[in-house]
């Protein structure tokens, strides 16, 4: 009789989560869509965003959140396959057990402690090392490129540990290097897993909003260098959801529809590609 009440219990408490998500695309997008339609999808995807004055472009933000989310993979995914690669096949046991925690806690670390880092060193140094007012999309790229590292790390690591050994076995048996295992055997075994955690990484990174807020400088315009300030989907809803009323306030909500399919899509891929195999 008790297994029968706590096996109900965790299915409620199971079907509650799924609620919940399902009450919070409902409320989105029944408070988003509306505008869209109402304003069109010409003044929608346009470039000039002026709520206020029935101008509701968001084309700039999403270039800008595209630009600053791609800026962080390039900076974070080669830091991250190449961290994942020493801790699984070239670091000795106690050095994974103590580097591994410490990346990891990297996730952990609140984005505006990020921002604030950024702010104080990264903002000055690619002001005075590349011009501009440092508050652009280079800046951005290279904090949430150190943010996503636990995501890739931790998700390539696990890939690449799950390879069974029999897989490296018959690479040395057939006179490969370590490396040229690494590259030719283990990296395609795991593919599925490291093309995840990229997913994953990317869309840890395009939902960032404090330390983008912080450092990219709040510019709506169409950036045409990295060294150009930007503006993204999240900082937008942050910045203008505390003031806004009326068109505005549902304009905004509409970007968060945005947002929210953008993440939708790139956590239904992950979920593809990691059961792939």
């Amino acid at each position: 009789m008790k297994e029968k009440v706590s096996e109900n219990l965790l299915l409620i408490i199971s079907f509650s989560a799924i609620v919940s998500l399902l009450l919070i695309t409902i409320f989105i997008f029944a408070q988003g869509l509306p505008l869209i339609f109402k304003a069109g999808f010409k003044n929608f995807f346009s470039t000039h965003w002026a709520p206020t004055k029935g101008h509701f472009g968001i084309t700039s933000m999403i270039i800008g959140s595209l630009f600053v989310t791609f800026g962080a993979l390039i900076v974070g995914v080669p830091l991250g396959l190449a961290c994942a690669i020493f801790l699984a096949e070239f670091s000795p046991p106690p050095v994974q057990k103590t580097l591994k925690p410490i990346i990891e806690l990297l996730a952990g670390i609140p984005s505006v402690v990020y921002g604030f880092i950024g702010i104080v060193i990264l903002v000055p140094l690619v002001r005075e090392t590349f011009g501009g007012s440092g508050f652009s999309i280079l800046t951005s790229s290279l904090v949430l490129g150190i943010m996503i590292l636990p995501t890739i790390v931790s998700i390539s690591y696990d890939s690449l540990v799950a390879v069974p050994q029999t897989y490296r076995e018959g690479s040395f048996a057939l006179g490969a290097t370590k490396w040229q295992t690494v590259l030719m055997v283990l990296f395609p075994a795991a593919r599925s897993g490291i093309i995840a955690s990229i997913i994953l990484g990317m869309g840890r990174a395009i939902g960032e909003t404090m330390a983008v807020i912080m450092i990219a400088g709040n510019a709506l315009k169409i950036p045409h260098s990295i060294l150009d300030s930007v503006r993204t989907i999240t900082s937008t809803i942050a910045l203008e959801l505390g003031y806004s009323t009326g068109d505005h306030r549902l304009a905004l909500f509409a970007c968060g529809s945005i947002l929210f399919i953008i993440i939708i899509i790139l956590n239904i891929l992950a979920i593809r590609i990691a059961r792939r195999e």
